[in-house]
């Protein structure tokens, strides 16, 4: 049984100039239905800038509040330098610098990569993730299209199995699972996870 705790909403807001290029600026917002927000308010806001020529994040930032405290995650990436400045902004604010992979991504931008990449059942394609400071190795094993039942109706979709390791190479989370469109839109369909106390599943019910 599962109970319906908020909605996530993603939109690309515009096409702009931005660090000496051109930019999408996507942002993703999070809010819970308005019975989990009287027991406990929350609202998560992501977003980043993503350059439109090699799709590659200039910055990206997390805000988040859960009822009285307020925080933001800043990263910034400097690519010729091949280093990623990390901010952290709670009642203090706390900076970090290091080196990275050029062509390493945020989450939310990578999120939207993952729909570009050309991929078959059976393939395995790995990425460089930059979040809260620290640099992540994402595995991607690609599955067999299959049916997947949405609000929208009945989508074929391709099922992909994430695997996260961190620097040391020990996992980080388990049983994660997204399901992209089969088709030339490529829509993340859903996704789902679990969780110490369940399982968290995010299924797509509007595009546009």
């Amino acid at each position: 049984s599962f109970v319906t705790a908020g909605t996530a909403v993603t939109t690309v807001r515009e096409k702009k100039p931005s660090f000496n290029s051109t930019a999408y600026y996507v942002v993703a917002e999070g809010r819970p239905t308005p019975l989990v927000a009287k027991l406990y308010p929350l609202y998560y806001k992501m977003d980043t800038l993503l350059d439109s020529y090699t799709l590659l994040p200039q910055r990206g930032a997390v805000y988040s509040e859960e009822g009285s405290r307020h925080r933001l995650k800043v990263t910034r990436f400097d690519r010729a330098a091949g280093k990623v400045s990390f901010e952290y902004q709670t009642a203090t604010t706390v900076k970090s610098d290091f080196t990275a992979s050029p062509v390493v991504q945020d989450a939310l931008s990578a999120i939207y990569l993952w729909r570009t990449i050309p991929m078959a059942a059976g393939d395995r394609i790995t990425m460089p993730v930059s979040d809260s400071g620290k640099t992540y190795k994402v595995q991607m094993d690609v599955g067999k299209p299959e049916q997947v039942r949405t609000p929208l109706g009945e989508m074929r979709a391709v099922r992909l199995k994430p695997s996260v390791f961190d620097a040391s190479g020990q996992p980080v989370g388990r049983n994660m699972a997204i399901w992209i469109s089969d088709d030339a839109r490529r829509l993340p369909i859903k996704f789902q996870a679990e969780l110490p106390i369940g399982s968290f599943v995010l299924v797509l019910r509007d595009a546009r």
